[in-house]
C-alpha cells in the first residue's frame, strides 16, 4: 500500500522534493504539496483503492504525510 500511496503522490502531489527522499511521516505540505494538489491526491487514491473519503476526512492533516494518508486508505478499506 505504501508503494501505491507513493506513486500517486509522485504523479499527483506536484511536491519540490522527490517523494523517494521523504520518510512517510515528512510533512507533504512544506515538500511543496498545495491544497489543489492534495484534491488531486484524494481523486487519485479514491480511484485506485476504489474508496471514498467521507466530509470527515476532508482536512489537511489526512493527507498531511504518507502515514496519515496510509492510516485513512486503511481505515476506508477495511472489511473489503
Amino acid at each position: 500500500m505504501i508503494e501505491s500511496i507513493r506513486n500517486i503522490l509522485k504523479e499527483h502531489a506536484r511536491l519540490s522534493t522527490d517523494i523517494t527522499t521523504l520518510s512517510d511521516t515528512a510533512d507533504l505540505y512544506q515538500a511543496g504539496m498545495t491544497s489543489h494538489a492534495s484534491v488531486n491526491v484524494m481523486l487519485a487514491l479514491e480511484a485506485s483503492f476504489d474508496v471514498e473519503f467521507p466530509d470527515r476526512m476532508l482536512k489537511r492533516t489526512v493527507f498531511q504525510s504518507v502515514s496519515s494518508i496510509r492510516e485513512a486508505v486503511e481505515e476506508l478499506t477495511a472489511g473489503k
